[in-house]
């Protein structure tokens, strides 16, 4: 069991750069068979977290949205194990994330838009659930008013919570 455990709970980050630097800190503590799903809206902040974890792994990059080839395998530098990284958005069931034929026990696995798709791949997996926090700023989805591109773009806060799922 890698040490992820130790962050379980819940956060608040307030910068793209401090999402960067729990991604390094999760990085160096993931081992190979290790999966984390990463759940949040489109610019949560994902794949900045993912780019940290790459870091803290040691593995080439550059970290990007897999969005279109859907996985991508980043090799270590430093002798560790590989980050695979995937975006199952595109993705209808956990048959179809079992098709790409993921080394899950030799590999480092971050699976953005995981939820409900890794259930069965692993015995234990941990979840980290990105939320944005628009602390007024004029969001009210239940109403109809939409956040504006400059306002999704922002450094707003985000809420953070990692948990262990078996």
């Amino acid at each position: 069991m890698s040490g992820v455990d130790d962050l379980v709970g819940e956060r608040e980050i307030a910068s793209p750069g401090e999402m960067e630097a729990l991604g390094e800190e999760i990085g160096r503590m993931l081992r190979p068979g290790d999966l984390v799903v990463l759940t949040g809206p489109l610019g949560a902040g994902k794949t900045t977290l993912t780019r940290g974890i790459g870091s803290g792994l040691g593995v080439r990059g550059p970290i990007q949205s897999p969005t279109f080839v859907l996985a991508r395998t980043h090799p270590s530098l430093v002798g560790g194990a590989p980050l695979v990284h995937v975006d199952a958005y595109r993705l209808g069931s956990s048959a179809e994330l079992d098709d790409l034929d993921i080394d899950f026990d030799a590999s480092a696995v971050i699976v953005e838009w995981g939820r409900g798709m890794v259930d069965g791949l692993r015995d234990h997996w941990w979840e980290i659930e990105i939320d944005r926090e628009w602390h007024g700023r004029g969001v009210d989805t239940a109403c109809g008013i939409t956040a504006h591109q400059d306002e999704l773009d922002a450094d707003t806060p985000r809420r953070v919570t990692i948990s262990r799922r078996a």
